[in-house]
């Protein structure tokens, strides 16, 4: 599978924590707001934003003196393979849950693997039900938000070879069917603009996703609403993209 180049805007974010968590693990005894300033070339007022997002996910911690120390989570993925898996996992889910209490919708996150869709992790709930998988996901990437953003992340033979294992179909009157039209839209689709499934995968429901691609992995992270609340879409969309940065930043470490 060939990835198209990774857009650069939207996760930049993330590749300053990773700077800004290797100068404070080279700090045992802890280091300084303006020291990692230094060592990372980050202004301080942005750097800001970046260790708070840190000390919420566990990476870091801040001691009684200000400084920073490396926190339990990052302790825990760097342990040996099955408990880091574990850890992983357990922190992504933890991660998914707020998401879904903070835009109110259903959370999946799901990856591209071996020529397939996989949904590896979800969060849902008695008022954030999931959607009805009443065609599998792995033949629905024509339709779908989880797929079509997976698709936006493949090259042009990528996406073929995927659909002549996967035929378009008519799942609802708003399905695209025409391969030339989605190719295009899926062309058209800006890297940092949430991609959205308007009752194409199934009627009474809307969805959307964000991409995390993490090097030669294509994934990425969606939301589901039932109609009645489509009117709440695009911002819970926005939500889901802002808070999309601990998602990677958990796969990138």
């Amino acid at each position: 599978m060939a990835l198209k180049p990774e857009p650069k805007a939207p996760f930049h974010s993330v590749q300053y924590a990773l700077r800004v968590l290797e100068s404070v693990s080279t700090h045992g005894n802890g280091v300084t707001d303006a020291q990692i300033s230094r060592e990372t070339g980050l202004p301080v007022g942005h750097l800001s934003s970046l260790l708070l997002m840190l000390r919420r996910e566990g990476y870091v911690e801040q001691v009684t003196d200000g400084a920073y120390i490396i926190g339990a989570s990052l302790i825990e993925l760097g342990s040996g393979a099955a408990t880091r898996r574990q850890a992983l996992e357990a922190k992504l889910q933890q991660t998914l849950v707020q998401l879904r209490d903070s835009v109110g919708a259903a959370v999946y996150l799901s990856r591209y693997v071996d020529g397939e869709i996989r949904v590896t992790q979800m969060a849902d709930g008695p008022r954030t039900p999931a959607v009805h998988e009443w065609v599998d996901f792995r033949s629905a990437a024509h339709a779908s938000a989880i797929g079509k953003c997976l698709l936006t992340q493949l090259d042009q033979n990528g996406r073929r070879d995927h659909l002549s294992r996967h035929r378009i179909a008519r799942l609802t009157s708003r399905t695209i069917t025409s391969e030339k039209v989605l190719f295009s839209k899926l062309d058209s689709q800006p890297a940092t603009v949430p991609v959205l499934d308007l009752q194409e995968y199934a009627v009474g429901t809307v969805c959307a996703a964000v991409p995390l691609t993490a090097g030669s992995s294509a994934g990425c992270l969606a939301l589901s609403l039932p109609i009645e609340d489509a009117h709440r879409l695009r911002s819970a969309a926005a939500t889901l993209n802002r808070r999309a940065a601990p998602v990677l930043l958990s796969m990138a470490l």
